[in-house]
């Protein structure tokens, strides 16, 4: 006898995916118009992986760095309370403490925008102190990467939105 260990499919990481498509595509009020609604009806108590996902996308999708940290606060929330069973139902190959290190260079990029620097250091320490939580990958590297942009960008008092972000 045989079992199929593969997950479910998730029909909301499923409509995630397809509005960050369209986002990806050249239509980012659509992709804001779906992950709010998709927002709205998984709610501030649901699932944490679905509150995570969507936070972390609709703030790449704002230009207003307030706007942005809305978002990547929630995102952020609902890792605290993500844990690494659920992520793996939707993908073995997660864990949360992967995360973390992205959560927090998009927190210090906001905050740096804002101008709060100070708060911007405080994130960017946080997301520095959890690399070793990454593969040296491809998305190992864009993180690295971004880590390094934003603190030549604190180094230099910059508030302007940053190419890679």
């Amino acid at each position: 006898m045989t079992t199929d260990t593969a997950p479910a499919p998730d029909p909301i990481m499923t409509a995630i995916g397809e509005a960050v498509t369209a986002g990806h595509h050249g239509d980012p009020d659509r992709a804001r118009a779906d992950l709010t609604a998709l927002w709205e009806r998984v709610g501030v108590t649901g699932d944490p992986l679905h509150r995570c996902t969507i936070g972390h996308y609709l703030a790449d999708l704002y230009d207003d760095p307030a706007e942005a940290l809305v978002w990547d606060i929630r995102a952020l929330d609902a890792a605290d309370a993500l844990t690494d069973e659920r992520a793996q139902r939707h993908h073995a190959g997660l864990s949360v403490a992967g995360f973390y290190p992205s959560l927090h260079l998009n927190l210090a990029d906001n905050y740096r925008r804002l101008g709060s620097f100070a708060a911007a250091h405080r994130h960017l320490d946080a997301a520095r102190a959890r690399l070793d939580t990454l593969a040296d990958d491809g998305y190992g590297s864009i993180v690295r990467l971004g880590i390094t942009n934003v603190e030549t960008a604190l180094a230099t008092g910059s508030t302007d939105r940053l190419p890679t972000h």
